[in-house]
């Protein structure tokens, strides 16, 4: 058996994520008053990607029950509870939902949050929800096909899932850094990719001893055919760079994918 097999990634995540929200990383930094402001004018700005959303995936909140599905850290939910929607936001680890906290504490916002794992959303009914809002993070989760069936589940009919996720081909590249500084790729992992089963024993022990994050690289496969697995109809499609490239890879393709897709029904 790997000695990895026992490791419980959920509460290894959890821990890992708990460190970078109190580290303030990228998106654990809560949103200010000017963002609210504009949020309550009609100009919610909540982001799946990091550029903005395309026209007609979400314009008017208002009145919809949300659930951003883990995505907390002060941003996305905040906003679109300032433009009127009643939102919920879940994620795994309490310091990213205390940022949610923070920002509606200072804005006088009301939203829910809750602590939990994205692939159990049994403390929901079914069909209680107009919207999920993931943005990029089922990355942390070795299995995503449990995340699209819980989205499903607790979808309305005619709701729907928007979601996004790295291209996984952005996993392939071997990460030597001297591969880079040639600007060379070097494919080497394969698809759907695995720190646990890909990473060399030393980065791996290197990575866990940082306390970094576990990461898991989807196929599309898992991904999209994973939505429609679950009962989804694709609506919409959507690509984007990586504004800040880390990766060799980032230059020549989509760094961000990500979509919309409807429960059937009403």
């Amino acid at each position: 058996m790997s000695e990895h097999a026992s490791l419980d990634i959920f509460s290894y995540n959890q821990a890992a994520w708990d460190r970078q929200a109190e580290q303030a990383g990228p998106w654990s930094q809560p949103v200010d008053a000017a963002a609210i402001a504009a949020a309550r004018a009609g100009d919610h700005r909540a982001r799946l990607t990091p550029g903005p959303l395309p026209a007609g995936w979400l314009d008017q909140v208002a009145g919809w029950r949300i659930l951003c599905l883990a995505s907390g850290g002060g941003q996305q939910g905040p906003l679109l509870a300032a433009a009127g929607a009643e939102v919920t936001v879940f994620d795994a680890s309490e310091q990213q939902l205390e940022r949610d906290r923070l920002v509606a504490r200072r804005e006088g916002l009301s939203l829910a949050t809750e602590l939990g794992d994205m692939r159990d959303l049994s403390r929901f009914d079914d069909g209680g929800f107009d919207c999920v809002f993931h943005p990029i993070s089922n990355l942390y989760v070795p299995d995503v096909r449990p995340v699209w069936r819980e989205c499903f589940r607790v979808l309305r009919p005619g709701g729907r899932l928007l979601s996004s996720f790295f291209n996984p081909a952005a996993f392939i590249g071997d990460r030597d850094p001297e591969y880079a500084r040639q600007g060379l790729i070097r494919p080497r992992f394969p698809v759907p990719y695995s720190d646990l089963r890909d990473l060399a024993p030393a980065a791996l022990a290197a990575k866990r001893a940082g306390g970094e994050a576990l990461v898991f690289g989807h196929s599309l496969a898992e991904q999209i055919g994973g939505q429609l697995e679950a009962g989804f109809l694709l609506a919409g499609f959507h690509e984007e760079m990586q504004p800040t490239p880390r990766f060799v890879i980032d230059g020549y393709l989509p760094a961000f994918i990500a979509t919309w897709a409807n429960k059937p029904g009403a």
